[in-house]
């Protein structure tokens, strides 16, 4: 029981409840007010027009006839014709009331009646000669009906509560069903099984399957985090294993073998270099974690793609003449521009181009384009002509360390595209792939200003 007053869904009906009673409180209030308005002023208005006719049957008869008329409805015992008065000579009154004058107007006094305090109504008549009318009604004639109306009134609370206690069992009985799954969902992913999601329905308006959605997007993310931390891991391991392997096999055939010094110095030179590949590893992974954090958001500046793109071809246009390869840049886009961080932008391009370069054939060309991806959206495409990747191969190109068939024998770590698209999703981009028959079509396509 307490469980079931502690619930939320009990919460949430009683907020109902206690709203709907309100809002019956609130609308019986004004309602009551005009009811009564209503009664009074039809019981004003009938008593005016009684003492109007009796009025005029004093005109007519005189102070006899009139007399002979009152008593004559006096003894007819009309319901609810409780005071009928002319003067102190007939009626069903002993005597003028205490209270009321006998000027002319409207009253309404408590008096007694069969001894009883009762509240009514009465209209005073000053008629020719002296005389003077009253004529009055109970105002309780009318009192069941507005008892009736409470106790409508009453009954709808009640309806209310017993709707709202089953209201509350049935909501907290579909809440915790939800609440079930969820919590199933939840005990098996702690205990590893990191591929369960929690239920969904259909309708996308049901705010605990939306939040069902956002979840599972969470836990999809958290999913594929986890599996790239174990993948990194075995990566680092396998890429760094080389090195440190050649490393020690050096520095121990240096120690074994003593050689001359112009071979120790040679080793050594080796060995520099597979130290610095070693830290080139650890510092594009940090780049990396530093990009994924978002620390770089703090320096965007408004960024010429065409300037950056221009730059970058300059600067591998010799490595390119070396390996027989055409490098250009073309500007089919007109004057663009676009919020980032520049240093990273253009190790970006840098990467694309030493990609393409690495991976193009002699006598090959690579190009590089800045274009217009959409109508708020800036493209940095760099296209070859070599062997390009399969489409199992475009889907893992930016996972990090992965390396394809064709690239076993060419230097680098996995690591280019990596960083190429961690500075695409900085920038609120997306890098994209698409075969170029022959050759590799990649695009940076990320928004832009004019």
């Amino acid at each position: 029981m307490a469980l079931f007053i502690r619930s939320s869904a009990t919460t949430l009906s009683a907020s109902y409840v206690l709203l709907g009673i309100l809002a019956l409180v609130l609308f019986a209030l004004p309602l009551s007010y005009a009811w009564r308005a209503a009664v009074d002023e039809s019981r004003l208005q009938i008593l005016t027009e009684d003492s109007q006719r009796l009025a005029e049957v004093f005109g007519h008869r005189g102070p006899t006839g009139l007399v002979s008329f009152i008593n004559e409805r006096v003894g007819l015992q009309i319901a609810g014709e409780r005071i009928l008065l002319l003067t102190d000579s007939a009626g069903n009154m002993p005597a003028w009331p205490q209270g009321v004058t006998k000027d002319a107007g409207d009253y309404t006094r408590r008096i007694e009646l069969d001894r009883v305090p009762t509240m009514v109504t009465m209209v005073s008549t000053e008629l020719p000669g002296g005389y003077h009318l009253l004529v009055g009604r109970d105002n309780t004639r009318l009192a069941p009906v507005t008892t009736r109306f409470w106790y409508g009134l009453a009954a709808a609370i009640a309806v209310l509560l017993v709707s709202g206690v089953i209201g509350a069992i049935l909501i907290r009985r579909a809440l915790l069903s939800r609440i079930h799954s969820m919590r199933e969902t939840v005990s098996a992913i702690m205990q590893g099984e990191l591929s369960h999601r929690l239920p969904t329905g259909k309708s996308s308006s049901d705010e605990l399957n939306t939040l069902s959605m956002t979840i599972n997007r969470m836990l999809e993310q958290i999913e594929q985090l986890v599996h790239g931390v174990a993948n990194v891991s075995n990566a680092i391991a396998h890429d760094l294993r080389t090195p440190l392997t050649e490393l020690r096999s050096r520095l121990e055939e240096l120690s074994l073998t003593r050689p001359p010094p112009a071979e120790a110095f040679a080793e050594v030179d080796a060995a520099v270099a597979d130290v610095d590949r070693v830290i080139s590893i650890f510092n594009a992974l940090l780049r990396l974690a530093e990009i994924d954090t978002g620390m770089r958001r703090s320096g965007f500046v408004n960024v010429d793609l065409q300037d950056l793109c221009a730059r970058a071809v300059e600067f591998y246009v010799p490595a390119a003449e070396i390996r027989d390869i055409s490098l250009t840049f073309k500007d089919e886009s007109g004057p663009m521009k676009a919020c980032g961080d520049q240093l990273l932008l253009a190790q970006a391009v840098n990467n694309l181009i030493d990609n393409a370069l690495k991976y193009t054939p002699p006598g090959g060309n690579v190009s590089v384009s800045t274009v217009r991806a959409g109508a708020e959206m800036a493209g940095i495409v760099v296209a070859d002509s070599g062997p390009g990747m399969t489409a199992a191969q475009r889907d893992r190109a930016t996972e990090r360390f992965f390396r394809g068939d064709s690239s076993r024998g060419t230097p680098g770590v996995g690591l280019g595209l990596s960083l190429v698209d961690a500075v695409a999703r900085l920038h609120g981009g997306v890098l994209e792939f698409a075969d170029q028959q022959p050759g590799l079509r990649a695009a940076i396509n990320f928004p832009g200003t004019k």
